[in-house]
């Protein structure tokens, strides 16, 4: 197998191809050749997806590693970032690269529910109703700007996230597999926005952040289009399919055969009461919230080629899988008190198993 690309979401240490066990090889039934070359295939085209991004992406290399958990963990990820950073490139060049079909859905205040998951169509030549699907009909779904749009067509969106599967005039379609939503917001910008609800933000897997880039990144990039890098020719910048929707079920299948130890459960629990208890928190993580950093560090530990969870896996994500889901009390957040910090106490404040 290719040796994987490191990225800051991932550790440092040398990453290897994960043994049988964490490709999910072995189990009570024995191990097929077939399944196993399958299961070592995903993990190596998974590998190469970064490299294939970063033809065309400069950095971002969190915001890739979030999508690429919240594929192989089943969930769905909020992007925040100014405009121009490069969210709707970053979503098009991994569909590209993962060989997927994706949709853009630009938010506007005037959206209806059917516009996104699709309406009835009268057809004068059947006189009959077809069901035209709407863009949620795709594998990788960019929700731009999703907090522009009125409740109800957000809850329709979420709703679709939740259940995998749309439901109009009493006939259910399911989703495409795989299936993810990658919703963008802008932070600084809140004039004519709907802001998410808790209840809604919880849907979301993770949230990462899609910052300005750095100097050199930023220099990057202005060569690069110096040079005749053309944003919506991703076949020009050299950007192919390494990977398929394939490869995705069989890793997402061997994700869910990672290995939890007790002290690693035990770490996990007693970060999420500690934001419970922060002075500042309205209201901590939940008991799904922690199962929903259970479901990402399984996925990242299998990225790095291990068959079991550790405390990393769990620092690591923390900050994505919990900081949209803890509410301040109003008064932290006049004394300038931020989530990020509340977050980072937790993590000092919980002993790290050895």
């Amino acid at each position: 197998m290719t040796k994987p690309t490191n990225s800051p979401a991932m550790n440092s240490q040398a990453m290897n191809p994960p043994s049988r066990a964490a490709r999910g090889d072995e189990g009570p039934g024995g191990s097929d050749t077939t399944r196993d070359a399958s299961r070592a295939a995903a993990w190596d085209a998974l590998q190469a997806v970064r490299g294939e991004v970063a033809k065309a992406v400069v950095g971002q290399e969190r915001a890739v590693d979030a999508l690429l958990i919240g594929l192989l963990a089943r969930g769905h990820v909020l992007l925040e970032g100014v405009p121009g950073t490069a969210k709707t490139l970053l979503v098009r060049s991994l569909a590209k690269a993962l060989s997927v079909e994706t949709r853009r859905i630009q938010f506007t205040a005037d959206m209806m529910p059917g516009d996104v998951t699709g309406s009835l169509v009268y057809d004068s030549q059947t006189s009959e109703f077809e069901f035209r699907p709407g863009p949620v009909f795709s594998n990788l779904v960019l929700a731009d700007e999703i907090n522009r749009t009125p409740p109800k067509t957000q809850a329709a969106l979420l709703e679709a996230m939740e259940e995998r599967q749309v439901t109009t005039d009493g006939v259910t379609r399911a989703l495409p597999d795989p299936f993810l939503v990658a919703a963008t917001q802008n932070p600084i910008e809140f004039e004519g926005t709907y802001p998410l609800p808790e209840a809604q933000l919880d849907r979301f897997l993770l949230k990462a952040d899609v910052d300005l880039p750095p100097r050199d990144a930023e220099i990057a990039i202005v060569e690069r289009h110096a040079h005749g890098f053309n944003p919506h020719d991703l076949d020009a910048a050299g950007l192919q399919g390494v990977a398929s929707a394939e490869d995705l079920r069989v890793a997402a299948d061997s994700v869910a055969r990672v290995q939890l130890g007790r002290e690693v459960a035990a770490y996990l629990v007693d970060l999420a009461r500690a934001t419970r208890h922060a002075p500042s928190v309205l209201a901590g993580v939940s008991p799904r919230a922690t199962t929903a950093l259970l479901r990402a560090a399984k996925a990242r530990a299998w990225l790095t080629g291990r068959e079991f969870i550790t405390p990393d896996d769990v620092k690591e994500l923390a900050p994505m899988a919990w900081a949209h889901r803890i509410a301040l009390r109003p008064e932290a957040e006049l004394e300038g008190v931020g989530v990020q910090q509340v977050l980072g106490a937790a993590l000092e404040s919980v002993l790290v198993p050895r």
